[in-house]
């Protein structure tokens, strides 16, 4: 636990630092113009295709009515865009991480790595093909996962249990890869992960934990309509932000892991000149006497 808790308040001192706060600025540009297009082109017909299905069950329908009856009006004015909003914050969770491995986890790390651990040597045993294949496969696999878990949404525990899992896992696959992408070799980043495997997964799910937090803010029905514009881009912003203390987080940790796993490894030779054996041979080897150097009588002869 000595280790987490270290870089757990390292990661978060380094989100104060007016550079973090301007890179998890760039991400965000992204997401926010990309989320106002969505916006622009698809979001009445969402609400309105929402609203339809909606409307084509019985059951809920007979639901709304219930309410409706204890005085709330136009309940599906506001469910309707509510479950938009529910099933869209997913797709931004996943762009806000990989906007973040792609844009500032480079950056992070290195920064991490010039300020904390100077003298440990790059190794580069993740390529930038490699960590762009490792992010895909792996949002690919948590968004089947999330698809699958859909329908245990609606169990009220679960809704809180699953999302999180599922991105909590999906941060520790993307983040503790692009933090030993630059510095550690295939045989130490295949090491570390599966030595630390236990660690990083918690880690990752504490980070899904923060960043499922901040949909509690703007996924508030009518609140959320009225405040789009503003309440989209802070959503964003926060969901930015917890991604980029995760990859602070995770380069803190792995990266010290890293440096202890190379203190513990024996140093290869490199050659047979330093070898104790040659060495000693050296020094036994017995001096030339001198009758058996050359006279000039010996030379005549």
């Amino acid at each position: 636990m000595g280790p987490l808790i270290d870089s757990f308040w390292r990661a978060a001192a380094y989100c104060v630092r007016p550079r973090v706060i301007f890179l998890s600025a760039a991400p965000l540009v992204l997401i926010v113009l990309l989320a106002l297009l969505l916006r622009h082109f698809y979001w009445d017909s969402a609400v309105a295709a929402m609203a339809s299905v909606l409307d084509a069950s019985t059951l809920l329908a007979s639901v709304l009515s219930w309410i409706e009856s204890w005085g709330v009006a136009s309940v599906m004015g506001w469910l309707a865009p509510l479950m938009v909003v529910l099933l869209v914050s997913p797709v931004l969770v996943v762009v806000s991480l990989l906007a973040v491995a792609l844009l500032m986890t480079p950056a992070l790390v290195n920064m991490v790595a010039a300020r904390r651990f100077p003298s440990l040597v790059r190794r580069r045993g993740g390529a930038f093909l490699a960590s762009i294949s490792w992010s895909f496969l792996s949002t690919l696999m948590a968004l089947l996962a999330l698809l699958v878990s859909m329908p245990l949404w609606l169990i009220p525990p679960l809704v809180l249990i699953l999302p999180p899992l599922i991105w909590g896992w999906l941060t520790y696959r993307v983040m503790a890869f692009d933090a030993l992408a630059e510095h550690a070799s295939k045989e130490e980043r295949r090491e570390l992960l599966r030595r630390y495997r236990a660690s990083l997964l918690g880690m990752g799910i504490v980070t899904g934990y923060l960043g499922a937090a901040p949909s509690i803010v703007w996924a508030s029905g009518v609140v959320f309509a009225a405040a789009f514009v503003v309440l989209l881009p802070l959503a964003i912003w926060i969901y930015t932000l917890v991604f980029a203390f995760s990859s602070l987080w995770f380069a803190h940790f792995c990266l010290r892991a890293l440096e202890q796993l190379r203190a513990t490894t024996p140093p290869v030779n490199r050659g047979p000149a330093s070898t104790p054996e040659v060495v000693t041979r050296m020094h036994e080897s017995p001096a030339p006497t001198p009758a058996s150097l050359p006279t000039p009588d010996n030379l005549i002869h």
